[in-house]
């Protein structure tokens, strides 16, 4: 099932993060290669939640989002995740954007709160998408 696929792909991003989280922003700010890690797996992270709203969305006969961040308001619009998962993951998709288009201008200051305050925010995400997954292959 691509979902399940995904659904891995997110959490071995989460805890490539997390197992490489320094113990404060200081030592991210100094460390090229948590850095690279750390950047790339957040990146990996949001495009696998972007993944999974596409293949969501496309089950249902709507239009295409036109933005990675509009995916989240189509899920929400679908009753997948709340209001408030979909704010945080197009917070999230800010953020790639950054990372992927602006690398030199990353705040990893940001970032360490991103990692340390808000890796919850990918699994609320998984777990209202499995929910719904689950009653939805029920009916």
């Amino acid at each position: 099932m691509i979902l399940l696929t995904k659904l891995d792909a997110l959490q071995r991003c989460l805890a490539r993060v997390k197992a490489k989280t320094p113990e404060n922003a200081a030592i991210l700010q100094q460390d090229l290669d948590l850095q690279d890690i750390i950047s790339v797996n957040l990146e990996r992270a949001v495009q696998s939640c972007v993944d999974i709203a596409a293949h969501v969305i496309a089950q249902h006969n709507t239009t295409a989002p036109s933005t990675m961040a509009e995916s989240f308001n189509r899920l929400h619009d679908l009753g997948v995740i709340s209001e408030n998962t979909a704010e945080r993951m197009k917070n999230a998709v800010g953020f790639r954007n950054i990372s992927v288009h602006e690398y030199q201008k990353i705040d990893w200051n940001i970032v360490y709160r991103i990692i340390t305050e808000h890796l919850d925010d990918f699994k609320d995400f998984a777990r209202q998408v499995l929910k719904w997954a689950d009653e939805h292959e029920s009916k």
